[in-house]
């Protein structure tokens, strides 16, 4: 996802294809998949008391947006500022450790907080609306790795007490450096142990999709009786295959829904998959569509209507909705993702 610090947009065309075609024989099986409504489970000894207000559960349809720590030259804003249209806020960013596998979080002075308290309060009056705030780890320059036991330790510990301390509902994995779908899954799991009713989301890059094989989907399905939502960027990617082994280009109704099936025919439950996509043309290096191709995706899978060339051999009315890098972003440009997208997905049936 592009989000540097320093603004610059970061225009990154994989090159070709994927190495390995998406076929019907590499599917698995579809199993059902929400997120977990159990009570809040007690922190293990030795962690942070935990802060966290109850929070509703995630609703069938639902709209994410990432808000940033940093300024950018996107609107800076507090979370209090986000939208109301977003159901859940992923906080970018979480920061890697000198440990391995370990995260830290630390608010930027740029986004205005006269302290941590104030940050803590304007979280749990998101939860008191209804909404969930995750921490988001990763992001174009995140460097958080988890390739043993004591990494995916380290991992759950650190992230167990950042949402205990800041009152998080959970994590979002937004690692675009590689990611181990071994002991990824095993870290969240340590998680989802510590906090039952864990919000899991993802935001793995197009490539990362394309076969039940790649780590990503891996660890997707490796947690799939917990996972909320796995928001792809359906951009910065170039031209991909879709579920048909057809290759469509970014920027295309087609492009978002044919990359959609993959997932859904390869897995995941409809619920745990959103479309992710710029707020604006400036939010991204290449594939921002307007809200009116998103809706138009939206109802193609949810439906049947409004499909481009590409039409899947079934709906899916259980998507979970929609996605957009950033609350930032969207802000700059008059909110149109929540105005249009945002009102859209919440009016699914």
């Amino acid at each position: 996802m592009v989000r540097a610090r320093s603004g610059k947009v970061k225009r990154r065309l994989l090159a070709g294809l994927a190495a390995a075609a998406f076929t019907s024989a590499g599917l698995l099986a579809a199993g059902t998949a929400q997120a977990s409504e159990e009570h809040r489970a007690a922190p293990a000894s030795g962690t942070a008391v935990d802060t966290r207000a109850d929070t509703a559960a995630v609703p069938k349809h639902a709209v994410t947006g990432y808000w940033q720590n940093f300024d950018n030259g996107a609107t800076v804003q507090k979370l209090k500022d986000v939208d109301d249209t977003y159901d859940i806020i992923a906080v970018s960013f979480a920061e890697a450790t000198a440990e391995p596998g370990g995260l830290a979080f630390t608010l930027d002075p740029a986004v205005g907080y006269g302290s941590v308290d104030d940050f803590k309060a304007d979280i749990k009056a998101k939860q008191a609306a209804g909404k969930s705030v995750v921490l988001s780890v990763g992001g174009e320059k995140g460097a958080v790795s988890v390739n043993d036991d004591a990494s995916a330790k380290n991992f759950a510990d650190s992230l167990n007490g950042l949402m205990d301390t800041y009152g998080f509902d959970g994590v979002d994995i937004d690692l675009e450096n590689g990611l181990n779908a071994t002991y990824m899954t095993q870290a969240l799991k340590a998680v989802h142990a510590a906090h039952g009713d864990v919000v899991v989301t993802m935001a793995p890059q197009t490539i990362d999709m394309q076969s039940p094989q790649n780590e990503y989907f891996k660890t997707a399905l490796g947690i799939k009786d917990f996972l909320t939502v796995v928001n792809m960027q359906y951009y910065n990617s170039g031209s991909m295959l879709g579920c048909d082994g057809k290759v469509y280009a970014q920027g295309s109704v087609d492009f978002l829904t044919a990359l959609a099936c993959i997932q859904l025919e390869g897995g995941l439950d409809p619920s745990q998959v959103g479309i992710g996509v710029p707020a604006s043309s400036s939010a991204a290096g290449g594939g921002y569509v307007a809200p009116s191709v998103v809706n138009a995706a939206l109802d193609c899978l949810t439906q049947g209507s409004n499909c481009g060339s590409f039409k899947p051999s079934k709906t899916y009315p259980g998507l979970r909705g929609a996605m957009t890098w950033s609350t930032n972003w969207d802000a700059a440009n008059g909110n149109a993702f929540a105005t249009q997208v945002g009102a859209h997905v919440h009016g699914l049936p």
